[in-house]
């Protein structure tokens, strides 16, 4: 099941939830199968809700042209955006840091989420605005201290992220936030896939292009802590809770890794493609003046 946050042209204020079947969006928030609209609250719903959502299609609900939406984030206030720093080993090497031992995880703020087709802006500050494509675990149920063997049953599905990073900045402090959380560094989307589409998650081919030129080529399979040992890692410290969105790191080569580095600018195209859950695609642009 494809899981989506959209708002329709006439109602540009008004964020839907639906399930994306055959180019058709299936409105979740009709009466007919009446789940919130708000994405965080159909997952807070909890199993009910996602047994709704994939009968909705039988109900007779409203249904909508894909084309003609407009795709939100899938989560567009998610309570916490997590992501986890050097967990492929060619992105390791290619940074020449050092493997980590344990797990090194940094918070972007989540004013920083857009979601597909919006522009990533190059703020006033820096021009060194790196891409860096993502698997993304959209979590499904509140949770504290989930087993590795345990966490698939907490996660909702599974989205493509774009953790966009201002390189001096993420050097300022060592938690690297700042230069994570600018506004509209957090592309999500298009949409959530659940677990039963998307299988095995460690082993999926992940692809980023910046205007048509392919930069990242890579299996999940080269992460370093799966995405189950995350879930445990950080169940371990505080509680998990519907629509947190965690980051699973990116593989070789992000624009830091050429020589000379090859930051994004005004007018590229970022496209990023995970098997079996889709494609995510922002254009770049300087951020306005207001």
């Amino acid at each position: 099941m494809r899981l989506v946050s959209f708002v329709e042209p006439l109602e540009p204020s008004v964020v839907r939830t639906g399930v994306v079947l055959d180019g058709e969006v299936v409105d979740l928030t009709d009466p007919s199968v009446g789940l919130p609209g708000d994405m965080t609250d159909f997952l807070e719903a909890g199993p009910a809700a996602m047994e709704r959502a994939a009968a909705a299609a039988a109900t007779g609900a409203r249904r909508l042209a894909l084309d003609a939406l407009r795709l939100r984030p899938p989560v567009p206030h998610p309570v916490k955006v997590l992501g986890i720093g050097l967990n492929y080993a060619e992105h390791v090497a290619e940074t020449g840091a050092s493997r980590p031992e344990h797990q090194v995880w940094f918070n972007k703020q989540r004013t920083c989420v857009i979601g597909p087709g919006e522009a990533i802006e190059i703020p006033r500050v820096s021009p060194q605005v790196d891409y860096e494509g993502e698997l993304a675990l959209v979590i499904g149920r509140r949770c504290r201290h989930v087993r590795a063997e345990d966490a698939a049953s907490v996660v909702a599905g599974f989205t493509v992220l774009n953790d966009v990073t201002v390189r001096d900045w993420q050097w300022r402090t060592p938690t690297w936030t700042l230069g994570k959380s600018f506004d509209t560094h957090g592309p999500t989307g298009p949409w959530i896939v659940t677990g039963d589409e998307v299988g095995d998650p460690h082993r999926l081919r992940l692809r980023t292009w910046v205007n048509g030129d392919l930069r990242q080529d890579a299996s999940t399979d080269d992460m370093i802590f799966s995405c189950w040992e995350q879930v445990e890692y950080l169940s371990t410290v505080f509680t998990l809770e519907p629509g947190d969105i965690l980051s699973t790191g990116t593989p070789a080569g992000v624009g830091i890794g050429f020589d000379p580095p090859r930051w994004l600018v005004d007018g590229d195209v970022v496209r990023i493609d995970i098997e079996r859950i889709g494609t995510l695609e922002n254009p770049v642009a300087v951020e306005p003046d207001s």
